[in-house]
């Protein structure tokens, strides 16, 4: 396999190309205040109380909607009004975001189309890319807004709708995804098995503190910092 290069990389965005912690868990305690006020206060979940307690829900849930219903504890129409309101928050919210250290200089490097699948909004993505002067590096955004509630990751349906804008055709690629996540890991999976001649390589960052030893579905390549991602595409070239 390692005689057929490397298509593209797929991204996710949230503790994988920026550090929005801060910023996610801001906004979280606003729409809670909006849509369950019942949850503010005293009774602020423990996991919007830190940022390593949110890092360690984050990593743990399976996806967003997990995270609020079970660690967050909404009730499941709760969960569906918070969602509709994340990015009206995150647009107007202007706590910090930055990329990772290594991440704006990675991404420049790679001469790859290059294309985000996101839990996080499309529109509040590309806002950050512009800001950083990276906006023309990516040929396509999906975010948890670009695609139904059911379809959500792991679901393979966002990283097939990502790889269909950036290729004209897209079989028979090798395409690496990189995720922060063991979630991400299974939507690579995913991916790979809709598209069955199309092979999806999963690579787990560690810098933003993902203890990828307790994952149960492990991804084929392991970097401790963003341009370990170099070394991975040499090595298919």
């Amino acid at each position: 396999m390692k005689n057929r290069k490397i298509a593209g990389i797929l991204w996710d965005y949230d503790g994988t190309l920026v550090n929005s912690a801060l910023k996610n868990i801001d906004i979280t305690k606003q729409i809670i205040l909006e849509v369950c006020p019942r949850l503010s206060g005293e009774n602020l979940p423990i996991y919007l109380s830190s940022e390593k307690d949110y890092h360690f829900a984050n990593h743990k849930a399976n996806n967003w909607q997990d995270l609020y219903l079970n660690y967050y504890k909404m009730t499941y129409d709760e969960m569906i009004s918070a969602g509709k309101l994340w990015t009206k928050y995150q647009l107007k919210n202007n706590t910090p975001v930055y990329p990772f250290s290594q991440i704006i200089e990675t991404v420049r490097e790679i001469d790859l189309p290059q294309g985000i699948c996101s839990q996080n909004s499309s529109k509040n993505i590309l806002e950050t890319l512009e800001t950083n002067d990276l906006s023309n590096k990516f040929d396509a955004i999906i975010g948890y807004d670009d695609i139904p509630n059911d379809k959500q990751k792991p679901s393979s349906f966002g990283g097939v709708k990502c790889l269909n804008q950036i290729f004209d055709t897209i079989e028979n690629k090798i395409i690496i995804y990189v995720g922060d996540h063991e979630g991400d890991v299974e939507f690579a999976r995913n991916i790979g098995k809709e598209l069955g001649r199309t092979i999806i390589l999963s690579v787990g960052v560690k810098y933003s503190g993902a203890d990828i030893d307790s994952w149960n579905f492990k991804p084929d390549y392991e970097i401790e910092k963003p341009n370990d991602l170099i070394d991975i595409i040499k090595n298919y070239s």
